[in-house]
């Protein structure tokens, strides 16, 4: 049986933070997309496959990570999301974690615990297409 790995997008405002994770994930066999902001990700939703598990920087312009995420639940797309983040705010982590995010990820990330978050958000998706 094939072993199917997940779409992973990837929505952060630092181009390097994106490049990084691309390349990391690539070479991990992922089938990743990156986006700039989250206006780019949502007009995606139009014409990509959905992704099954979504890293979103913490604090971006216009639209934060969080904002994000809880306007995707608002429209009832659930994606399992993992907040990545430079800042360790106070109580930061329960927001994300109380509005649905699987992972919550200091920066640097470590590459090991992102391929860990990345599988243990999306064992159930990836378990039904095999």
């Amino acid at each position: 049986m094939q072993n199917v790995q997940p779409r992973v997008a990837v929505v952060d405002d630092d181009m390097s933070v994106r490049k990084a994770l691309a390349r990391l994930l690539s070479a991990s066999s992922f089938e990743i997309q990156t986006y700039g902001c989250a206006r780019d990700f949502l007009n995606s939703l139009d014409h990509d496959p959905q992704p099954q598990c979504l890293i979103l920087d913490l604090h971006m312009p216009e639209v934060s990570g969080l904002d994000l995420q809880k306007y995707l639940s608002s429209l009832g797309i659930k994606i399992p999301t993992i907040i990545i983040t430079a800042y360790n705010e106070p109580g930061v982590s329960e927001r994300c974690r109380a509005a649905g995010a699987t992972a919550f990820l200091l920066k640097p990330i470590n590459s090991t615990t992102l391929i860990g978050a990345i599988n243990a958000a999306t064992q159930d998706v990836v378990a039904v297409q095999r």
